[in-house]
């Protein structure tokens, strides 16, 4: 028991290690462990060769396993496997995924991978399991890692300290911006566009002559973005500009309209084929970058469905290597203009691009950079890479310079040499101490091979000499002078811009830069068809509408218990406005109208008008048509209809009123009337000029008839030179004129007077 209570007491408490601290500082300090982790070794691209660790790790894994794009292609899971295994230990997931979008051409402007197997297209289809797939280094990717092996770059322990990595790639090639990069880390993110590399290496060839250019000289050399998948870049010159100055911005990259076949440049230009008989389609050539083609395709279906987009009949997907996406107009007079400005607006044909220049300098350190401080950094990297080369073949050439030396003593005594080795116990010792030799030279001598003996080969080691001390000079010098290193990098830039020029199918640019025109007045009315409809509207609510214009007298067909309450001429391209005594307002698209085979449908399936409400009238909005709105009570305003289109389902409030009283009128005020005419319960009629009327967009208005008993009966309005006219009912529909009006004009707000003989008993203007 004893032994054991001394174990016991031997072995450490765990409960000993717990510190007592407060839980948020605690909580902080390892979140920003976490969050500079995320930041620096994970989501940031590195600024000298625009890459993320898990990028790199996958190409120095591939550079290892010889991949290089003359040896034969090798399995993805043995590349993904060698990664995780040595380099990167996260989800092999994660690092196949990397791995694919290296390899994409409508994902990497300048693509590092090349693979072989199904890798996913721009359908936004996903690629194979990388046990299908084989890949194998671009040039490109050779390009970004040339150098590796001269000293260039410092060399760090992998994350179980069994291998070496390099910490950047040291190659020319400028990827990151000619790739871009996206990433989310904590607390920030980045996005930036690739660009095209000629245009790259004109701008740092400028800021290597001139230090201090200006911003817009760079940007004439430095067009802007240059995406894998083309497009246009729909922006003018001076706001992408202005982008690149900060390091920040927003960019519209739109898709192409081309049709290759077209036989008119105008056409072809402007993706329009004619077909013959005034038939044209058009034809979609690029679509912006990362959208997926089947996702696109899908938009514009959907909005044909929803009838978001009325004036296209169809869609179809005609491409192959190529993308070619058809659109059918619904008729041939539909504008081309029109249909593109829609489409921009309803689907993702139209995007946006954010940029946000974010990257690590040289010293690990995140910061947003304009363009002109990316080059300057990113030179100042490539002037370092270029002097540690240097110092590394310098370096080189003076140990070989060594041996060399010591070999050339060798040849010049050569008897005496052979003599030594052939009789000394310590030959070593001795050559040292007779010719005067390094430690390195005598051992050399010592290993040297009997048929190096000839005497060619003292030729070739004076030769040998005399070019490394050649080289050796010419370094020297160029590690002395910054200008000679600026010459050296700027020719190396040149020939790195032809391998990459306008003229090479890979350094060709593809998105378009032109500012777009002035956008084409987007709105559905537009996109609607226009066709003569008769709206029919019954007593109980239910609404239809008739192709073409009927005759207003024609007996319609209701429902048992129900017959007609409103008939009257439209056209498709129409807004109705539905009038209800509570004195709201209700849109209605009379291209939206059921068909008038049945009996049509409940109009509140459409609009939310409340089951107690009466629809007093349907009026066909005009632009800048006014209406007299008249409640019972005596009170009322002018309005027009442009202030009372609503736009939702639950109308517009127009007329306030007060406990039980409604809106009873609802009429267009012609073109020309100049008075108003009200009629109360108790029969009396005042007449008074319509300048008295207050135009409002909303309220209760104002007293236009005064009353003891009842309250408003009906109102119109009329001009007082033409006299005042009422329906006197009857199958004829016969209307009576009075002339004389002067009579019962007085000022608004009056009692009135008893109106003409034969005015109707149900005190209604008709």
């Amino acid at each position: 028991m004893a032994a054991n209570d001394t174990t016991l007491d031997n072995e450490k408490d765990p409960f000993d290690a717990i510190v007592d601290a407060p839980f948020d500082s605690a909580l902080s300090e390892r979140y920003l462990v976490y969050a500079l982790s995320t930041i620096t070794a994970r989501s940031l691209p590195d600024l000298r060769d625009g890459l993320k660790p898990v990028h790199r790790r996958l190409l120095w894994a591939m550079r290892q396993l010889k991949l290089d794009p003359s040896s034969a292609f090798k399995k993805s899971a043995r590349v993904v496997g060698d990664v995780i295994g040595k380099y990167h230990p996260h989800g092999d997931a994660s690092v196949y995924d990397a791995m694919v979008r290296l390899a994409q051409d409508f994902a990497l402007r300048y693509p590092l991978v090349e693979g072989q197997g199904n890798f996913g297209n721009i359908d936004g289809d996903n690629a194979a399991a990388y046990r299908y797939t084989e890949a194998r280094l671009t040039k490109t990717a050779l390009r970004l890692m040339e150098g590796l092996d001269e000293g260039t770059v410092d060399f760090v322990p992998t994350y179980n300290g069994e291998e070496q990595e390099p910490e950047i790639f040291p190659g020319l090639f400028p990827n990151l911006l000619a790739n871009g990069a996206s990433g989310i880390a904590v607390g920030m993110a980045t996005n930036i566009p690739s660009h095209n590399v000629a245009e790259i290496v004109d701008a740092t060839l400028e800021v290597i002559d001139n230090p201090h250019v200006e911003h817009a000289r760079l940007m004439e050399l430095f067009k802007g973005p240059d995406f894998a998948t083309g497009g246009i870049l729909a922006e003018s010159a001076e706001t992408i500009a202005a982008a690149y100055e900060t390091g920040r911005g927003s960019f519209r990259v739109r898709g192409r309209f081309h049709a290759a076949e077209a036989e008119k440049p105008e056409d072809r230009d402007a993706g329009i084929e004619r077909l013959g008989g005034g038939q044209w389609q058009l034809v979609i050539s690029e679509i912006p970058y990362q959208v997926a083609k089947g996702k696109l395709i899908e938009q514009i279906a959907q909005a044909i469905a929803d009838k978001k987009l009325p004036i296209l009949e169809d869609v179809r997907d005609e491409s192959d290597e190529a993308i070619r996406i058809v659109l059918v107009p619904r008729s041939r007079n539909v504008d081309p203009e029109l249909l593109k400005e829609s489409l921009y607006k309803l689907t993702d044909l139209e995007t946006r691009f954010g940029l946000n220049l974010n990257v690590l300098d040289a010293g690990r350190t995140p910061m947003v950079m304009g363009i002109k401080e990316v080059l300057t950094h990113w030179i100042a990297s490539q002037i370092d890479i270029l002097q540690r080369r240097s110092q590394h073949r310098l370096d080189q050439i003076a140990r070989r310079l060594e041996l060399v030396e010591g070999y050339i003593i060798a040849f010049l005594n050569l008897d005496r040499v052979i003599e030594i080795i052939r009789y000394e116990d310590d030959p070593k010792a001795v050559m040292m101490a007779e010719f005067e030799l390094t430690d390195r030279q005598a051992e050399a001598i010592l290993n040297m091979r009997l048929r190096s003996l000839r005497k060619l080969e003292e030729m070739q080691l004076r030769n040998e000499r005399d070019e490394l001390l050649k080289e050796q000079d010419e370094l020297e010098k160029l590690l002395a002078s910054p200008a000679r290193q600026r010459t050296r990098l700027k020719r190396d830039l040149n020939q790195l811009r032809k391998e990459y020029g306008e003229d090479t199918a890979l350094g060709a640019r593809r998105t378009t830069i032109e500012e777009a025109a002035p956008a084409v007045e987007f709105s559905m009315d537009a996109m609607i068809e226009k066709e003569p409809v008769t709206v029919i509207l019954s007593q109980k609510g239910w609404v239809r509408g008739a192709k073409g214009h009927l005759p207003l007298d024609q007996d319609f067909k209701y429902k048992e218990g129900d017959g007609p309450a409103f008939v009257l001429h439209a056209q498709t391209t129409d807004k109705l406005l539905l009038a209800t005594d509570k004195g709201r307002f209700f849109t209605l698209g009379a291209d939206k109208l059921p068909g008038a085979r049945g009996f049509g449908e409940p109009v509140r399936n459409t609009l939310d008008i409340d089951a107690s409400a009466q629809i007093i009238a349907v009026i066909v909005h005009r632009p800048g048509q006014r209406l007299l709105l008249a409640a019972d009570t005596g009170k009322g305003f002018g309005a027009t209809t442009d202030e009372l289109l609503a736009e939702t389902r639950k109308g517009r409030q127009v007329v306030n009123l007060k406990g039980d009283s409604k809106l009873v009128v609802a009429r267009p005020i012609a073109e020309g009337h100049d008075h108003v005419a009200c009629v109360g319960d108790n029969r009396k009629l005042v007449v008074f000029n319509l300048e008295e009327l207050p135009q409002l967009a909303r309220g209760q208005g104002v007293t236009l008839q005064r009353y003891r008993d009842g309250g408003l009966s009906d109102a119109t309005t009329f001009t007082l030179a033409e006299g005042l006219s009422w329906t006197m009912g009857g199958k004829e529909g016969r209307t009576r004129t009075e002339g004389e009006m002067w009579q019962w004009k007085v000022a608004r707000g009056g009692a009135g007077r008893m109106p003409p003989q034969g005015f109707p008993r149900d005190n209604s203007f008709g």
